[in-house]
């Protein structure tokens, strides 16, 4: 136990913290549980704010901390190293986490400088009490500057370092700088107006499933506005999905609407012959096998969901309960070897692939520092296991989408054309474009599609969709 003042009489030595409020302490919890712990802020961030007793605006605020923090963490880091004289990660890790949520504070926010800095020295006086001085000193030095001339100072000219200076300024590493502009066809212009984007709070979308609740009416429900593209989304305006009634009964739920448009590009693609027997590969955590279900339950077909992982197979049936769809608890590259999973049978398949999210960085921004290149030789591996698989498991003419929720090239064009090759059997590419909703712009030359934040206000979501012959 670290020694401190007495908090009382009789020999207590229990250490004292300082007051803090609640809704700064909440949020270095959650950035310190993502560092510490590998968390996610999604999933630890709704804990501490119910252990906290955090709602309304101070839930908000805490909320603001914790992902603005983490988006801008590239950044911020190096303004902390100069701003402190020495190597960020040479900082003690619970000072470091606090120092930056004060600069965040101090460089994004309206908090004034004073109570930034003030609150964020009360903050490391509870967690690293010794650190008191050096965290002032940093965050007044943080303080001379705005963000703007931060960057100024420290980013490499773009003339000569573009990558460089975009990953600085936008707090992107800078391997994923070069993928984000390899998919751009090397616009730096547009690359830089996607990584802007990427650090904007994203809305949370909803969907309405079709057959349960008009879009419409659960716009008016939550106050919220039918989406752009999807007929099934709605935008809602604040407050806890979870909270939502029609979330809560199961006639709606939270989906970006990218993925409602990828999934019902599927569902509508024009096919011949039989239509009832549909597939959902990798089904976890089950947002594109609800749509489907729900669709299915219009059309008289049924969706089978396949997912490995027994937790992610069961958020998979709570998704779909009431539904007509069947959840199996296996590896969806075992199509032929299990007679659950038999070859050409089934019409539509979705291979909703594993990938790196590259495309989700605006909803996990944590992600954007865990992932490293050396993901992509893996994961494209069983991306192009999966579309194979489900080439055998779809009959000749029927269709398979492959979905990404990543730009990246090698894991889109890269992994359907070389699946497709190997795959043994024809196969011919569907122009994806018109199964998406008319008007909707910047959808390339086809026949695949690349949804973009920047563009659309929808995840990056990668569509391609295969007519086996």
């Amino acid at each position: 136990m670290r020694s401190g003042p007495s908090a009382g009489r009789g020999g207590d030595r229990r250490p004292v913290r300082p007051p803090m409020d609640r809704p700064r302490r909440a949020a270095y919890e959650a950035v310190a549980a993502v560092h510490r712990d590998d968390a996610f802020a999604n999933l630890v961030l709704p804990i501490i704010l119910r252990e906290e007793g955090l709602f309304g605006r101070d839930a908000a605020f805490a909320t603001e901390l914790t992902y603005g923090t983490l988006r801008h963490l590239g950044t911020l880091d190096a303004i902390l190293t100069d701003a402190a004289g020495r190597d960020v990660a040479r900082i003690d890790p619970p000072v470091r986490d606090a120092l930056r949520l004060g600069a965040y504070q101090l460089l994004h926010t309206r908090v004034p400088a004073h109570a930034a800095v003030s609150s964020t020295v009360d903050l490391v006086r509870s967690v690293a009490p010794g650190a008191t001085g050096f965290a002032n000193a940093v965050l007044r030095e943080v303080s001379t500057r705005d963000a703007d001339a931060w960057v100024a100072k420290l980013a490499p000219p773009m003339e000569t370092d573009p990558v460089g200076h975009l990953s600085l300024a936008y707090s992107h590493p800078q391997w994923i700088v070069r993928a984000f502009s390899e998919a751009l066809g090397g616009d730096l212009g547009e690359t830089a107006r996607l990584l802007i984007e990427d650090n904007e709070r994203p809305p949370v979308h909803l969907c309405a499933r079709p057959g349960l609740i008009d879009p419409v009416e659960l716009a008016d429900q939550v106050g919220g506005a039918p989406g752009a593209f999807s007929p099934y989304a709605v935008y809602l305006p604040g407050g806890a999905p979870g909270d939502v009634p029609a979330v809560v009964d199961g006639r709606a739920h939270v989906q970006d609407e990218g993925s409602q448009l990828v999934a019902a590009a599927l569902a509508d693609a024009p096919l011949d012959g039989p239509d009832g027997r549909w597939l959902d590969l990798c089904a976890g955590p089950g947002g594109k096998a609800g749509l489907l279900g729900a669709l299915a339950a219009q059309r008289g077909a049924r969706v089978t969901a396949v997912e490995v992982a027994e937790h992610r197979a069961r958020l998979v049936s709570q998704a779909t309960r009431g539904l007509p769809v069947a959840v199996l608890t296996m590896d969806g590259r075992d199509v032929g070897a299990d007679p659950k999973l038999p070859e050409q049978h089934f019409d539509r398949v979705l291979v909703d692939a594993p990938c790196t999210g590259l495309g989700s960085l605006r909803r996990r921004p944590e992600s954007r520092w865990r992932r490293q290149p050396s993901d992509l030789p893996p994961l494209t591996r069983l991306q192009r296991e999966l579309l194979g698989a489900a080439l055998r498991a779809v009959r000749p003419g029927g269709l398979v989408a492959y979905v990404t929720c990543s730009p990246h090239t090698v894991e889109t064009h890269v992994t359907v054309t070389e699946a497709a090759r190997r795959s043994g059997v024809a196969v011919d590419f569907v122009d994806a474009r018109p199964l998406l909703p008319a008007g909707m712009p910047g959808l390339g030359d086809g026949p695949t599609v690349q949804l973009w934040p920047h563009r659309h206000g929808t995840d990056a979501m990668f569509l391609a969709v295969l007519r086996r012959g």
